[in-house]
């Protein structure tokens, strides 16, 4: 998974996330002791706190040194990540996972019902957090829960779909992905009060990390072994997610398509059944496939072309730690792109 790791290289963020780790844990806390456990699961099961990172060093851009974020903006990092956690539980019914950073996924250990109504909880948490910082921040992040959403029915329509177009992927991404991370860093400079002009930057640059981001994680579904991974090369293969290698192969035509097809129809549910057919042959297959076509290079090409626009929308505020450890960030993934080749 691409990472944003450069930015917790700054001990002034180290803490501040110490003291956002401590109000995600409050923030879940019930009379309830049995919702509390179930809400917690994943937090307690760590992470690494990307959103909330983008969040806080976002709303510092505009000081020469950073220091320790207000407690609105450690409030507005929970919001954001307390609408990721939900949404991961929410995934993990979806994917029937049984397994989610290292731990028994929620679903695996209650169930699918309780692990659905633990999701809405985070997301109910979270929107009261937002209505604590103001109506623009609370209509932001419901706007976000949305637009992941659509991401997400997007996605979910167009499985096992061979005709699946670039901008449907495109769009799709957009939503699950990247309008969390550019909600993140809008959050952070709204209630920092920064100037118009700079958080619509900020969040310019967080949308066009998450693209970026969300295209290389993609990637390595494709280029990395299972070690690498931590769980099954060409998952997405298997879920019937074709992402931008696979679409621009497929839209290419000739031999390596035709080939694509014919192995991808193997991991294909037939007779009307929903249930993944995970063959490891085919899935291999495919992945060797996907490698020796140009559509990795252009994708990672995607990817980095992402990088550089939101480095671009950064550049007029460029020179402070907090602008200069968001740079270090998309520079570190643009390392990840290049490994991934």
């Amino acid at each position: 998974m691409a990472t944003a790791s450069p930015l917790l290289q700054l001990p002034v963020l180290v803490a501040d996330l110490g003291r956002v780790e401590e109000a995600l844990r409050a923030s879940v806390v019930t009379d309830d002791p049995f919702l509390t456990e179930v809400a917690s699961h994943l937090i307690l099961a760590g992470g690494k706190r990307v959103r909330p990172a983008f969040a806080v060093t976002s709303a510092a851009t505009a000081d020469d040194v950073m220091g320790a974020a207000s407690p609105e903006v450690v409030l507005g990092a929970v919001s954001v990540e307390l609408v990721h956690l939900g949404s991961l539980y929410h995934d993990d019914v979806m994917d029937d996972a049984t397994t989610r950073r290292t731990v028994e996924s929620v679903n695996a250990r209650w169930g699918n019902l309780k692990a659905i109504l633990a999701g809405d909880y985070l997301l109910a948490k979270a929107s009261e957090i937002a209505a604590s910082l103001g109506t623009e921040v609370a209509g932001l992040l419901a706007a976000t829960i949305a637009r992941l959403c659509e991401g997400q029915i997007l996605e979910v329509q167009s499985a096992f779909d061979l005709g699946r177009t670039e901008d449907a992927y495109l769009s799709s991404i957009d939503g699950k992905t990247a309008s969390l991370l550019a909600t993140a860093c809008r959050i952070g400079g709204i209630v920092s009060d920064l100037p118009r002009p700079q958080i619509d930057a900020l969040t310019t640059f967080g949308r066009s990390f998450g693209m970026a981001f969300q295209i290389v994680d993609d990637l390595l579904d494709v280029t990395s072994t299972d070690e690498e991974l931590g769980k099954p090369a060409g998952h997405d293969l298997v879920e019937g997610t074709y992402t931008l290698p696979v679409i621009r192969t497929l839209a290419a035509g000739g031999t390596a398509a035709d080939q694509l097809q014919a192995v991808l129809a193997r991991l294909r549910p037939t007779d009307g059944s929903i249930e993944p057919v995970d063959d490891p042959a085919a899935r291999a297959e495919a992945r060797v496939l996907l490698r020796a076509t140009p559509a990795v290079q252009s994708s990672l090409d995607t990817a980095r072309a992402y990088v550089e626009e939101g480095q671009k929308a950064l550049a007029p505020y460029a020179g402070t730690e907090a602008t200069t450890a968001l740079e270090a960030a998309a520079e570190h993934l643009l390392g990840t792109v290049n490994a991934a080749a």
